[in-house]
């Protein structure tokens, strides 16, 4: 069976703090009416800190929309062969024993992909297959678990490495001042995290259903608006809504794997917001706490969109508390509206109860 092992998580080296943020954006946006609204919004995400792979100076700045690529291009190269070799190792395996790779990511356009670069540099065969997802947003992460999780079924005893590289602060407009361009500023954050779906053997997360979601009607609720300056975030203000019409989907979902979806042992949701994260624990009737890996990404790195549910597994890992058989769900949530899930048990050959 398909199994998600432990993920590699690097966040860049400079940090900007919730009191940073406010104090910027007050400066920026003074005299604004929708300023106080927004400064209220960003104290109320529950994000401390940020990470960015620029100094605050020159995020705020914009240099155009091709020197912005040039720099997703860099840093991109620049991070991820670090999380690739770390996640490769968790998985105790080579770059050559990657059969597929999938690459995420919604901050940054390459073409050629990323993984042309990586197979090229990395030692990865030269077969290996190449699956980009550009568009999915924060729920990409989810999708990737879920694509390598479909591949592994249809190649048996393949190997797929997951890669996403979110360089939000790259998104960044400094004319923007709408409700949504403000709060993302304040909640946004960057980060590169990868995994390996294994087809067979390891510790980790077996994957055993997958699912995928779309609300009707809201497809314009997060979107980017493409202009002359770069990507344009937009974000409808009825997204924090969105899990009262996704918890039954989840629900459903358990329900056909004879699973209670309020009873399992562990949940890697995707950090959208602290309302999206409250209220899916509401309508799931579950105890906030269960979200635990969940808040402390968000709370120390912000919204990392794809890489999300990758940061909120390591922590679980991390944490070495499951026994084998322990039930879990994965759940990623971005543009469309679109809801990626998957549901997994732990699983750990050769070794007794627990990873440590």
């Amino acid at each position: 069976m398909p199994r998600l092992c432990k993920p590699a998580m690097n966040a860049p080296e400079h940090v900007i703090t919730v009191e940073e943020t406010l104090e910027f954006a007050a400066r920026a946006h003074a005299g604004k009416p929708q300023l106080a609204l927004a400064l209220r919004l960003i104290q109320n995400t529950g994000v401390n800190k940020r990470h960015i792979v620029q100094p605050i100076e020159k995020t705020l700045r914009h240099p155009g929309f091709e020197e912005r690529n040039r720099i997703y291009e860099a840093e991109s190269k620049k991070r991820t062969p670090q999380v690739v070799e770390q996640a490769l190792a968790n998985a105790e395996l080579k770059a050559r024993d990657i059969d597929a790779i999938i690459y995420v990511s919604c901050t940054g356009f390459l073409m050629p992909s990323l993984t042309a670069w990586l197979i090229n540099t990395l030692g990865f065969r030269p077969d290996t297959r190449q699956i980009p997802i550009a568009q999915l947003g924060c729920a990409a992460g989810g999708a990737a678990i879920n694509r390598a999780h479909d591949f592994c079924l249809a190649h048996p005893g393949s190997n797929v490495l997951i890669v996403s590289c979110e360089l939000c602060s790259l998104c960044y407009q400094p004319d923007a001042d709408d409700i949504g361009s403000l709060l993302s500023d304040g909640l946004f954050g960057d980060a590169v995290a990868a995994a390996v779906v294994r087809g067979s053997g390891g510790i980790g997360i077996d994957l055993e259903r997958n699912a995928s979601y779309l609300i009707p009607g809201t497809e314009d609720w997060i979107s980017y608006a493409v202009k002359d300056t770069g990507f344009h975030f937009q974000l409808d203000r009825r997204v924090p809504g969105t899990m009262e019409p996704l918890a039954p989907v989840l629900r459903e979902l358990a329900k056909d794997h004879s699973w209670d979806v309020g009873k399992l042992d562990f949940y890697l949701i995707h950090a959208g917001g602290p309302r999206i994260l409250d209220d899916l624990a509401k309508f799931l009737e579950v105890d906030r706490e269960v979200f635990r890996h969940s808040w402390s990404t968000l709370r120390e790195y912000g919204n990392i969109a794809s890489a999300v549910v990758l940061e909120a597994a390591r922590r679980l890992f991390d944490e070495g508390a499951l026994a084998s058989g322990a039930t879990g769900l994965i759940a990623g949530f971005g543009p469309g509206i679109t809801a990626e899930m998957a549901l997994g048990t732990w699983a750990v050959d050769g070794v007794p109860q627990t990873f440590v």
